[in-house]
């Protein structure tokens, strides 16, 4: 049987408790059993790394009154730092913690559909809402001048309009060409449809599947792929798996910059 032994210390001979301090990087104390001195690099659960002054580290637990602080005996405890906000939004641009959204400039962009507005929503939210720039989608692009026309753009009020499979000699690149306002600009990216502008090694495949003429393209890539053939189901798939610029061609990223500093900040062009 374990016999209970009181400690019989007298008061006045024990350890007085050492002060608890934050190991934050940068805070140089003494490992006394070593004589080890050197700033903190990195605290982890239950150790802390110091680096000296001629760059060795040494890795030492975080034990009670285990450091020097100016000669103080010290316990060293991790900081309790907030989580960390993310540095960079979706699109890359500098994060601005806490900013409101601006108001609405009479300024638009316009893109093709619903899927290209969530996509954009998706990496270009953020800067949207502090530009004040509302983005709002089409139903195809045959009648695009006739809106543009109905939109009426100006110097205050500039139009951008991002349009699918805009290369030369295509239905849609005749009708950017037929805009001609100073205060609109067409720009667009080369895909039949913006699920092509997803690289697709952020999905896991290959490749996106050719699909033979007159086939319903978003059809044919799911039957190629082995998706069921819901297309509304298949791209909240697609769009769940893009986490930021990085997940899209550069084709579809410089045009959507373009449109953005085209709204926010004037200047005259014409399609492109």
């Amino acid at each position: 049987m374990r016999m209970y032994s009181p400690d019989l210390t007298p008061p006045w001979k024990k350890p007085k408790p050492a002060p608890e301090v934050p190991a934050d990087p940068g805070l140089v104390v003494e490992e006394p059993r070593t004589g080890f001195c050197g700033a903190v690099i990195r605290c982890e659960a239950g150790t802390v790394t110091l680096e000296d002054r001629f760059g060795k580290h040494r890795v030492f637990p975080l034990e009670p009154r285990g450091f020097l602080l100016e000669g103080r005996v010290v316990t060293l405890v991790r900081p309790k730092t907030p989580p960390r906000r993310p540095a960079r939004t979706a699109s890359g641009s500098v994060a601005v913690p806490g900013a409101r959204a601006r108001v609405a400039r009479a300024g638009r962009i316009y893109v093709e559909g619903r899927h290209d507005a969530e996509l954009v929503e998706k990496v270009w939210g953020d800067d949207l809402r502090i530009e004040g720039v509302v983005v709002e989608y089409l139903e195809g692009v045959d009648d695009l001048p006739s809106i543009v026309a109905s939109f009426a753009p100006g110097p205050d009020a500039r139009l951008g309009v991002l349009v699918d499979h805009l290369v030369p000699g295509s239905k849609e690149w005749r009708i950017a060409e037929s805009v001609t306002s100073g205060h609109a600009l067409v720009v667009g990216h080369p895909y039949i449809d913006i699920w092509q502008a997803v690289k697709p090694s952020s999905l896991g495949i290959r490749e996106w599947p050719a699909v033979p003429r007159g086939q319903d393209w978003k059809k044919g890539v799911c039957r190629a792929l082995g998706w069921p053939e819901n297309t509304g189901e298949a791209w909240q798939g697609i769009l769940a798996r893009v986490r930021s610029y990085k997940d899209l061609e550069p084709e579809l990223l410089g045009r959507v910059e373009e449109l953005i500093d085209f709204v926010t900040a004037g200047g005259d062009a014409g399609p492109r």
